[in-house]
């Protein structure tokens, strides 16, 4: 799958999971930042290391949602 496929579905399923995601959970679990910003910050993390290539064996969006949701450290820039 192109990179750009790739992209393009991960924007989608991240857009998925913030128009989803309950307000008051969120900031029950985090600090006080909005489910958008905090999926957008994702994004464009999830968007640079798929243009690095670091997702180049995944056939999905879904699936490299998936890893970052569990091992956050497959974002080289993540905090």
């Amino acid at each position: 799958m192109n990179r750009d496929n790739l992209i393009s579905q991960v924007k989608d399923e991240y857009a998925r999971i913030a128009s989803s995601e309950s307000q008051q959970h969120f900031h029950q679990t985090t600090t006080e930042i909005t489910p958008e910003a905090y999926y957008e910050d994702l994004l464009s993390k999830a968007i640079s290391e798929i243009n690095r290539g670091t997702f180049d064996n995944f056939k999905s969006g879904e699936e490299i949602v998936t890893a970052i949701a569990n091992d956050k450290s497959w974002l080289t820039d993540w905090k």
